[in-house]
Parts: C-alpha cells; structure tokens; sequence
C-alpha cells in the first residue's frame, strides 16, 4: 500500500500531503508510558506506506517529541512535510496563563523547535492556542516575519473560531486550521468549517477516532494506564462512559456491514467530508497506524453516512471534550 497517489493540498498555495497524516504527541505523553524504539519504527512505517505529514509541537513532551521526531526523519528530510506548533509555556505555574502569543516568544520557540528537530525550515507552523492578551494579527505578524527570513514556509492555527481566522488570513496566507474534529466532536461543523472552506485553507483534525474511544476496545477506565489522559476527559467518565460506548457499538454494527472496523470507519467518515481535510490520527504502534492508513481506500455512500451518522448523533454524545481547564484555552 502507498498512499502518495491520494494527496490533499494544505491551502491554496501549500504543499501537497498524504490524505492522512500520523499525529505524533502520545509518543511521548498523555497516551501510557513512551516506547521510542517502537515510536521510530512506526514512523519509519509511516514513510513507507506514504504518510509524509508529521504533526508534533514543542509543548508535547515537552520537548522530547520534537526531539522524537527529528531523529525519525534525519536523513530523510525533503520526504517529510512537518509541522509543529508554538505558543504554549511548558512549567506554567499554577494561576499563569499557559500560552503566550506574543512575538519575542514565537520567535525564540521557532529557534528552539528548529533546533530540537535538526532542521532548517519547518513546512507548517502553528499557533498552537490564541493568546487573549495579544492581538492575533500581533502574533501572526511575528509568524511572518519567520516565513520571510526562510524559518517556515507556511501558517497555521489551532483551535480557533472563525472570526479569528479571518483576522489572521487579512495579516497573512493561513495554509490550515488544526482542531478536534470527528464523529462525536461536530462543533467544527458550526463555525471553522465553513470558514475554512470559504478562504481555501485546510482542515486538520486532530483526535479523528475519538481519542482511540472508536477503537471498541476501551470499555472501562481500567484498561488505562494510571498517568492516561483519558482517565480526566468528561467524556471517558464513568456516568458517560456507557452512554458513549452504546454509541461506538452502533457503529461497530455498520463497520461490520462494510467489512472494516469501526475506527477504519470513524476516519473514513472524517475523509469524507467535503472541503480539504487532513486528519492526523495519532498511536505509536504499527498495527494501528496500518489500520488507520487502509481508512483512506474506503468509499462511503451517501446512504453510508447517513447509517454512520445515525449510528452517532452528534446531541447524543455524553460529556464535554474537554475539562473547564483545557476549554478555557479554546477560541471561540
């Protein structure tokens, strides 16, 4: 399998990429205890089946899946598009506001970003989270000026309205907008989405599969590492987690109909979604990464969509995506 003959475009102007790419961060957190040895040969499985979009930040670690990352495609690099993002502060004491959009500090996590991942340009750079003390056309217009001077080629935000968008696409081209966005998180649907595709920039979703919650095998918080994430999502709660999974075995009913599992499912309906959109499932193991790859041949009917859709109502999902911490930090 090869996936380089189906590719989407990151904006009108940026590159092409696979259709899927391979989120990197539970590499090295969030997702159970990291294993470099089995992280690297997944990407290097990534680049062999032809899923050329690597997707890290500097926050993820922090530092270490930058680093990760760098050593995976050392060598290799003009067969990698990369991204990576700014703007959070690791070590953020308690009462501080945990991003910080503000030039010297865009600037100074660049240098630090390029040099962790041992290159000289990065193919996409991401606000990572708005700064609500800086102006958004400030924080764009330092990001330019990191085009200008070669540090980056392209632009990018994440978790942002639409509204902010328009206002940094007036500053600068914006290539694509990264957030959470599949069957059970819709909200994109609402605002982004349309804007995206309104301005011809990219939609790059993170968390495709539900955080893994579409896999079917997560059926109680004890199958989870002790440090997991997931062990503080409202949505993986006990007093939502049953609702949920009555949802996700729905879906496993039509995934069997189609011949697929119902995460191949889950992704093959965020691909099918119009407009220009790169999901970004992340996992640090082959077997999943292969699984996710084979999503990308899979056609759905519109009579498809409809039973997946059906199968997971978007006001059925029980909890929010997010904690009053992590919402807070979101655009809107």
């Amino acid at each position: 399998m090869n996936l380089l003959v189906k590719t989407r475009r990151l904006g009108r102007n940026g590159p092409e990429v696979s259709a899927i790419g391979l989120g990197c961060m539970g590499m090295s957190q969030s997702y159970g205890r990291p294993n470099d040895a089995e992280s690297l040969k997944t990407i290097d499985r990534a680049l062999e089946l032809g899923i050329n979009f690597l997707d890290t930040a500097d926050i993820y670690g922090p530092y270490t899946n930058e680093e990760l990352v760098g050593k995976a495609i050392r060598g290799r690099r003009e067969s990698v598009v990369l991204a990576t993002k700014c703007g959070f502060v690791p070590g953020a004491q308690k009462g501080q506001l945990p991003v910080d959009g503000r030039p010297a500090h865009i600037r100074e996590a660049c240098e630090a970003s390029l040099k962790r991942l041992g290159v000289r340009t990065i193919d996409l750079y991401y606000l990572h989270r708005v700064d609500p003390r800086t102006p958004i056309e400030t924080s764009v217009g330092a990001m330019a000026e990191l085009v200008a001077e070669g540090k980056v080629r392209h632009l990018g935000l994440s978790e942002v309205s639409a509204r902010t968008l328009r206002r940094a696409q007036a500053v600068h081209p914006i290539a694509a907008v990264q957030s959470e966005y599949s069957l059970w998180t819709r909200e994109p649907e609402d605002g982004i989405l349309p804007a995206c595709r309104e301005l011809g920039v990219a939609f790059v979703p993170f968390s495709p599969l539900g955080r893994g919650f579409f896999s079917g095998s997560i059926r109680s918080l004890d199958a989870l590492p002790d440090d997991d994430f997931r062990r503080g999502s409202p949505r993986f709660a006990p007093e939502n987690l049953a609702r949920n999974l009555a949802l996700v075995d729905r879906l496993a009913g039509v995934a069997r109909e189609k011949g697929c599992t119902p995460a191949q499912l889950a992704l093959a309906w965020v691909l099918a979604q119009p407009g220009e959109i790169v999901p970004i499932p992340g996992t640090k193991r082959r077997k999943y990464l292969e699984e996710n790859a084979a999503a990308v041949e899979i056609s759905l009917t519109t009579h498809d969509r409809e039973r997946i859709e059906a199968a997971i109502p978007r006001n059925e999902i029980a909890g929010e995506r997010y904690g009053p911490a992590s919402a807070a930090l979101v655009d809107r």
